[in-house]
């Protein structure tokens, strides 16, 4: 299991953060998504072998979410 961490601006808000888990755990290989409403942190463990940190991100900025 691999983990990687984004910071979106979006995930500050209730609404914005459980966008941000559905769209995330649709994903084959998703562990487990830990989102910080104080910053935007997202810590997002993963099964290496099915999806890449670049995958993700390309999830996240597909959707007009803002990785800072």
């Amino acid at each position: 299991m691999a983990e990687t961490t984004f910071f979106v601006r979006e995930a500050t808000t209730e609404p914005g953060i459980q966008q941000i888990e559905a769209l995330l755990n649709q994903y084959d290989g998703m562990e487990r998504v830990l989102i910080d409403t104080d910053d935007g942190e997202i810590k997002i463990q993963f099964d290496d072998t099915k999806i890449t940190p670049e995958h993700i991100a390309t999830a996240l900025m597909e959707q007009n979410y803002l990785i800072r």
